[in-house]
């Protein structure tokens, strides 16, 4: 009978195997994206917007978020080129190498059949590697911004950034300036070059493009934010992720891990970045011998010479009582495992008519919040209720009592997250905070 188990068992660990291999496969290959489930090969990637500032709620913002789900690019947001730069030699950015199928937006690499020579930027340029860029056709400013990508197997860049177009009168009148943001850069793989480096991890940058009153131009950046990780880019599907903050500030999110920060800088203007920018897209050549040029080899293989963006999406900071006019995108892709959230476990208050109660909750739609206090004996001696409208947000409620509460003993606070409809009483998630008199 050990014997009869012990197979039973090998051969369900077995089944369970196969099973689990062919939904990776599937969610690999399909681009199905639902809720927080999106990535089957690691499901504790965290996706969307970090807590909101108090008092605030992330909502998606429409023109720079794109699932790519359709069968061609999305013109309304998106140019299939970059309208103010040809790329870099000797990778010249190509209507052709951009594409949507299958759930993805597609940038390929290819080797030229025979070499383009254009006269750009006062100069002759030499061209024989076709490469691509996606240019959002709105500027934004401010904001979080985030993508799912798979690097293509070659030196070819998967980049995800925003910059300016022209120049800005800088603070002393006769200088200027421009901006760059870079979420992420990377190639695919790793060579014996110095920038081996870039086919690993996360690296954010952040580009104050500087022209002085004699009109040399200079590069002043902000030192590199970097994640690390053992995997090639090129192996998996990672999300990148950036918060503009501010004029002074952004931060940094790769997967599931903490964010980091970084300073712009601010030696030349106090709040660097201060005008909106273009989102960009782009696979592009980096000059060697930072990075190797991609070979032939890699530019024929199918397997290897193409970048996947599964989605981009982007959010912005709104009041959390303000209502947006566009129909939210957070229903339509049920971003949200919706729920009602407590940063601890019990708060002291003040044994007042009115309790301030912090609380923070995601919802893929306007939802009601029902709040309710019960003390010790699990008598329920105050009901409230709060609207809450669609998105990730935090806030402060006050509840409104008809009598204090008596001091000795602890008091619970329950949230239920409903229906805006009253007749639905489905509870779709449930909390609960200790509030402690003091």
């Amino acid at each position: 009978m050990e014997e009869v188990n012990s197979s039973l068992a090998k051969n369900k660990s077995r089944i369970i195997t196969i099973v689990c291999l062919l939904f990776m496969l599937f969610g690999m290959f399909s681009g199905e994206v639902k809720g927080q489930n999106y990535s089957p090969e690691n499901e504790d990637v965290r996706v969307g917007p970090p807590k909101p500032p108090l008092g605030k709620r992330w909502v998606m913002n429409p023109d720079f978020s794109d699932e790519f789900n359709g069968t061609e690019l999305d013109t309304t947001k998106w140019l299939d080129h970059h309208p103010t730069w040809i790329g870099r030699e000797p990778g010249l950015f190509m209507k052709s190498q951009v594409s949507v199928a299958d759930g993805f937006l597609q940038l390929k690499g290819e080797k030229m059949s025979q070499d383009t020579v254009i006269k750009a930027y006062g100069k002759e340029m030499t061209f024989s590697i076709a490469g691509a860029a996606v240019v959002s056709k709105k500027k934004t400013q401010f904001g979080y911004f985030e993508t799912r990508v798979k690097a293509a197997a070659t030196t070819m860049s998967t980049t995800f950034w925003f910059s300016t177009v022209g120049n800005f009168k800088g603070p002393n009148d006769c200088d200027a300036y421009g901006l760059e943001w870079d979420i992420h850069e990377s190639v695919g793989r790793t060579g014996d070059f110095s920038g081996d480096y870039f086919a690993s991890g996360m690296h954010s940058n952040s580009h104050f493009w500087y022209t002085d009153c004699e009109g040399e131009r200079h590069d002043r950046r902000a030192a590199q934010v970097r994640f690390e990780d053992d995997e090639v880019t090129s192996e998996n599907f990672h999300v990148y992720g950036g918060w503009w903050r501010n004029e002074s500030t952004a931060s940094y999110y790769y997967d599931h891990r903490e964010p980091k920060h970084q300073k712009f800088y601010d030696k030349v203007k106090e709040k660097p970045f201060d005008q909106p920018m273009y989102m960009r897209l782009v696979s592009e050549t980096y000059p060697f011998p930072w990075i190797a040029l991609p070979d032939e080899e890699e530019l024929s293989d199918p397997s290897k010479n193409v970048v996947y963006y599964d989605w981009v999406r982007a959010y912005t900071l709104e009041d959390i009582s303000k209502e947006v006019a566009h129909q939210p995108l957070e229903k339509q892709l049920q971003l949200y495992e919706e729920s009602v959230i407590f940063d601890t476990v019990a708060i002291n208050v003040k044994n007042t008519l009115n309790i301030e109660v912090p609380i923070s909750y995601k919802a893929n739609e306007s939802r009601q919040l029902v709040l309710e206090i019960y003390d010790n004996d699990d008598n329920k001696i105050a009901t409230d209720k709060v609207k809450l409208l669609p998105g990730y947000g935090h806030f402060r409620h006050n509840l409104q009592l008809d009598n204090t509460l008596r001091l000795h003993g602890d008091y619970r606070l329950l949230a239920k997250l409903q229906s805006i409809n009253e007749e639905d009483k489905t509870i779709l998630d449930r909390n609960n905070l200790i509030l402690k008199l003091k």
